[in-house]
């Protein structure tokens, strides 16, 4: 080992040895510098291997304890698949948040005369931001590939507004319909059905998606694909009509993808490698697209939610109940958060107030991303 302090006593050695007569010191009027102090090894004695020396890249793997690594790593043992269609738990619409108010706010937030499109719209954070489009004044077509879901929570959006907003004259217009997204020829067929519905789209909010929990190794080419589909496939067919509908009236126009943190660090202890790549993909698409359709005035950001106790996030919790502590612990709010949460963002993307932003990604997720 290096020991600087060998280095200094050969110096003072040879100082010693030299005739004081040959140098000339001058003392200064004001010491403003402090000698760095220090305490040297005994030279009979070599110093004391600590369990600093154990944790660098000098030591063996696990030298230094059990805890190498504890919270940086996947366990595969952790496996998580996502349900069918018919064990998916319902979503229902938040309460108290799309009330009349008079509370200032700008008016460039609203969404008065528009009509806005959510896919995966009938449940989780699908329907919280489908709520978020209906309270800011929009209409709204939510798309899911269980028709009769949509059709349930879209009554469930108009039947809130109307409690929260008694004598009101205008009630918004929520429509349900079928798509599978990760199909080109439904896509279009939802598309047209929507337009039919409402006569436009002047917003697009991309949340079909679902994550599944398996090692890379184990992980079934088949689920896979169909996970792909949906998160990216289905994101890019739908942005994609929405955007040549949009080109064809020559109106301008929001389209918000809903990526995740997990694009853009690994979740640990979960596996899920494919999801992550996939949600990085819709990340950079969204940054793609906006480059390539800015010259039609149409925007593509996306949000990026962190861990959200959704409905079926809490059935994945009590199903693994460690997991919320160890995710929580690496998150520097604390804290999950709330599917309402996601609300002014997705709000203030889809309206005027973000004007001049395009190609963006806008993390929700109480700083897990920064640390």
């Amino acid at each position: 080992m290096f020991r600087p302090q060998l280095l200094r006593q050969t110096a003072r050695a040879v100082f010693s040895q030299t005739s004081r007569s040959n140098f000339k010191t001058t003392r200064p009027a004001i010491r403003t510098v402090r000698n760095f102090s220090h305490t040297p090894y005994r030279l009979q004695r070599e110093p004391k291997n600590d369990d600093v020396d154990a944790a660098t890249t000098s030591g063996e793997p696990g030298e230094s304890g059990d805890h190498e690594g504890q919270f940086a790593r996947t366990d595969k043992s952790v496996r998580v698949e996502y349900p069918e269609e018919e064990d998916l738990p319902s979503s229902q619409p938040v309460q108290g948040r799309g009330g009349f108010h008079f509370k200032r706010t700008l008016a460039s937030f609203s969404l008065e005369g528009r009509v806005g499109v959510v896919t995966g719209g009938a449940r989780g954070l699908g329907l919280v931001m489908s709520q978020a489009l209906v309270a800011s004044g929009a209409d709204v077509a939510i798309v899911d590939l269980n028709k009769e879901e949509a059709m349930r929570s879209a009554k469930g959006l108009v039947e809130t507004f109307k409690a929260e907003n008694p004598g009101v004259e205008k009630l918004p217009k929520v429509t349900a319909h079928f798509c599978d997204v990760s199909s080109p020829t439904s896509v279009n067929q939802s598309v047209a059905e929507i337009l039919k519905e409402h006569g436009k789209i002047d917003n697009l909010v991309t949340s079909a998606g679902f994550t599944e929990n398996y090692d890379a190794i184990s992980y079934p080419h088949d689920r896979m694909q169909k996970l792909w589909g949906v998160n990216v496939d289905g994101t890019y067919l739908f942005a994609v009509a929405v955007a040549k509908h949009l080109m064809e009236r020559k109106a301008q126009g929001s389209i918000i993808f809903i990526g995740s943190m997990s694009g853009a660090i690994v979740n640990v202890p979960q596996p899920q490698a494919p999801y992550n790549a996939a949600k990085a993909a819709v990340r950079h698409l969204a940054a793609s697209l906006a480059v390539e359709w800015a010259h039609a005035g149409i925007r593509v950001n996306c949000i990026s939610p962190g861990y959200m106790l959704t409905a079926l996030t809490k059935k994945i919790l009590d199903d693994n109940p460690d997991l919320q502590k160890q995710w929580t612990s690496l998150i520097p709010q604390g804290k999950m958060g709330r599917p309402e949460d996601l609300m002014g963002a997705v709000t203030f993307l889809a309206s005027d107030a973000s004007n001049y932003v395009t190609g963006a990604d806008l993390r929700v997720d109480g700083g897990y991303t920064i640390t």
